[in-house]
């Protein structure tokens, strides 16, 4: 489903100012009577041709009133039809003037005006054909002429060009009108389309750009629907917000919250997440919903994403301290991979795009029991991202939902940052797993822990020997 801005354009349509095509047709075929009237009365034709001007004038309208229903469901298809028949029809009207050329041109370019006007290039090269189809048709019926070479007298000539003239200046009068009603029509579109963008603009602002993009791309329908999906789920809030907020001003507090929230959002998106909400001093994010690069990208997206943003708390720290917050203020962060049913929850009138589920809630019982400044990820995010980024093992918490304790993990910092200054030091290999925090490692303890390395790297060497 494409979700699309409504622009209301009943005050275009009510603008145009086209010809209707009947109205083309009978004027053409008035002008064929015209000149077949001046023929006669001018001895031009022969008399037995009397009974083509009632046919001139009654067809048209019969042929309208005959093809209303048909027209009504299939108006293009309809006048198309209509149009090669009236080319055939003129094609006949060739035969039986015998090809006179000064009424055989007026009688040509009459319905070439009317034919480009209704049908336009195509259209008129069909009804050539369809001309030409009229004319064999004719010969079969009538036999084949005898070409007249003599002139029309100046009445003749003078009345069929007046009609002629008459015909084509009324048909240039509605196609300038027309012109003029398309062009405004197209300005005020233009206007429409600007506003309705400007609109879209500012509601986007009210949804994550991944799920405004796919409503409005096509690719996600707006209605209540949901599915289950691998995401990623981040959680963070303000360690010790409730006191800050009793000792600022309301308006203070609102500035602080905006920029926290506008850093934090920047970075998320820079990151790709799908930014859920904002919840008092509470941001929930997913990663790997509309779109997603995969299970192990998604999850090192989201755990790089936490990492800046602790790493740009510091910084506000500091701005925020210059305008008189004294008080640091510290995050909590919580992290957790898992199946989430996502989707449009709520009212037909109503909806939030959102994900629930008991992985969800794992990242936020993370968030909880993290330390401020401490980012904490459940296993299942560990074991995605353990190749890039550093962890300390948190030992395991009860969560409710779970029927086991659940291992969890504290994120030091990616790898490639850690460098010379790294204070970590682990290896996992069958039968042999190490994992060394030297900065956790109290002075009392160090000689206990070398004493321990020692034993087991001479315990393993002997057991190379032997």
């Amino acid at each position: 489903m494409t979700n699309k801005v409504d622009i209301d354009l009943a005050p275009l349509e009510g603008q145009n100012k086209d010809l209707p095509p009947h109205m083309v047709r009978f004027l053409a075929y008035l002008v064929g009577a015209v000149t077949f009237s001046i023929g006669l009365y001018t001895q031009f034709f022969d008399e037995e041709l009397w009974w083509l001007i009632p046919v001139a004038i009654i067809y048209p309208i019969l042929s309208h009133i005959a093809t209303g229903f048909i027209r009504n469901k299939r108006p293009v298809s309809t006048n198309a039809v209509l149009l090669i028949v009236d080319a055939c029809i003129c094609g006949g009207a060739f035969v039986l003037m015998n090809f006179s050329a000064i009424p055989c041109l007026f009688l040509f370019l009459i319905a070439s005006a009317g034919i480009m006007t209704l049908g336009g290039l195509r259209g008129w090269v069909a009804c050539i054909a369809a001309m030409f189809f009229g004319c064999a048709f004719a010969m079969l019926i009538f036999g084949l002429p005898t070409v007249d070479y003599k002139i029309p007298n100046l009445l003749f000539i003078s009345v069929v060009s007046i009609t002629a003239v008459g015909y084509v200046t009324i048909l240039s009068y509605f196609s300038f009108k027309q012109a003029r009603s398309l062009l405004s029509a197209q300005k005020e579109l233009e206007k429409k389309q600007s506003e309705s963008t400007t609109l879209s603009r500012k509601l986007a602002k009210y949804l994550p750009p991944q799920v405004w993009g796919s409503i409005f791309s096509g690719q996600t329908d707006v209605k209540l629907q949901t599915q289950r999906k691998k995401l990623t789920v981040f959680f963070s809030d303000i360690k010790g917000f409730s006191e800050i907020s009793e000792e600022l001003q309301p308006e203070a507090l609102t500035e602080l919250l905006n920029s926290y929230f506008t850093e934090m959002s920047r970075i998320a998106l820079k990151y790709g997440g799908t930014i859920d909400k904002f919840v008092g001093d509470a941001i929930l994010i997913f990663f790997g919903d509309p779109t997603s690069r995969g299970h192990k990208q998604d999850a090192a997206a989201c755990v790089s994403m936490a990492i800046e943003m602790r790493k740009r708390m510091k910084m506000l720290r500091q701005t925020w301290r210059q305008h008189g917050i004294n008080k640091p203020l510290q995050v909590r962060m919580g992290i957790n991979t898992g199946y989430c049913t996502v989707g449009n929850f709520g009212a037909e009138t109503r909806m939030d795009y959102t994900i629930i589920g008991k992985e969800v809630n794992l990242a936020s019982r993370l968030e909880s029991v993290a330390q401020p400044d401490e980012i904490l990820v459940a296993e299942t995010t560990y074991n995605l991202i353990r190749d890039t980024v550093m962890c300390r093992d948190r030992g395991q918490i009860n969560v409710k939902g779970f029927s086991k304790p659940v291992p969890i993990f504290e994120i030091v910092d990616l790898r490639k940052e850690l460098g010379a200054t790294q204070s970590f030091v682990e290896c996992e290999l069958d039968g042999f797993s190490m994992y060394v925090d030297i900065d956790k490692i109290r002075n009392y303890d160090k000689d206990r822990v070398i004493q321990a390395l020692e034993s087991a790297s001479k315990r393993i060497k002997e057991k190379l020997i032997v």
